[in-house]
């Protein structure tokens, strides 16, 4: 039994030593002379040296950053492009959280695998039974590199609920600016200085890349197939099929209205639908069981009397 505390203890001063020379490698190399003259004179104290500037940021940026890029970086020029693409888009719909990048997002799947392998190594060590410290050790490294995976995704759900349930007001919003006489420009910027969601920020990004000098209509398509929900889609079709039409926009906008909100009362009553068939679940495991309890614990006490008396 000792082998494996000895395996243990060096598989994990290696993991240690590995992200340690990640983390040393990633040190920045700029003059610390310059940083020093900067805060001299801002300050008008004592220059500060560079790793004294280097305590004071905060434990994150100074090693788990730096970390987590280096080792995100390294995969990722081992990673094919597509995969890569993939993952970046993925990424984009969930919000781009954490600020994380694809390389970013790799590095933090095979960290936490390694985490959780060592942990679940230690916690199979406990019970010193070769078995369960392989399926301990094999379950941890499984859980670390698929969990990220399934809290993007529900990131990515989350996300493109927001944008579901904020397009109705989005929609009459931009019908009473643009009946107002606005342009649809400026009806899209009153909308993302109104609104602070998920569907403001992508309307946000299209009117950036539209500053840039992208074509108004392959933004906004783009946009569409990007957040993958059906009615920013089907409301960004019909404003390119009105552009290219010569329709009245306003029109386009109010018809979008009022289908959207449609749309929003059939999905409400379907869900109110299915209330009563989720509720037989809880039902049967929680409630039936006292009531049968309740009512038939008594007479299950007189038999076990009648015949404990016989």
């Amino acid at each position: 039994m000792p082998t494996f505390y000895l395996l243990a203890i060096v598989g994990g001063a290696g993991v240690f030593l590995f992200f340690w020379g990640m983390y040393m490698g990633n040190r920045s190399s700029a003059s610390g002379d310059l940083v020093q003259e900067r805060l001299q004179a801002f300050a008008g104290n004592r220059p500060l040296t560079l790793d004294e500037v280097e305590l004071q940021k905060p434990f994150e940026e100074r090693f788990i950053r730096p970390m987590i890029e280096r080792f995100g970086k390294y995969l990722a020029d081992r990673t094919p492009d597509k995969a890569r693409q993939d993952l970046q888009n993925k990424l984009n719909l969930a919000g781009r959280p954490a600020n994380l990048s694809p390389s970013d997002f790799t590095a933090l799947r095979y960290g936490s695998a390694i985490v959780l392998f060592i942990m679940g190594l230690l916690v199979g060590l406990l019970f010193q039974n070769p078995v369960l410290l392989a399926l301990s050790a094999a379950f941890g490294a499984i859980i670390g590199f698929v969990a990220p995976n399934f809290w993007l995704n529900s990131k990515v759900r989350g996300r493109r609920k927001e944008i579901q349930l904020a397009l109705p007001d989005a929609m009459d919003l931009l019908t009473i600016a643009v009946e107002a006489g606005l342009g649809f420009d400026q009806a899209l910027q009153r909308l993302t200085s109104k609104f602070h969601n998920a569907l403001s920020d992508e309307f946000n990004i299209v009117l950036q890349e539209v500053r840039l000098g992208r074509p108004r209509l392959e933004a906004l398509d783009d946009m569409g197939r990007r957040c993958g929900v059906d009615d920013l889609h089907n409301f960004t079709q019909a404003v390119i099929q009105s552009e290219q039409m010569g329709v009245g926009l306003a029109k386009i906008l109010r018809l979008q209205s009022e289908e959207m909100r449609r749309r929003r009362r059939q999905r409400a009553e379907e869900l109110a639908a299915q209330a009563s068939l989720k509720m037989m679940l809880p039902m049967v495991g929680c409630i039936f069981p006292t009531l049968w309890l309740i009512l038939l614990g008594p007479a299950a006490l007189i038999i076990l009397k009648v015949q404990h008396g016989g």
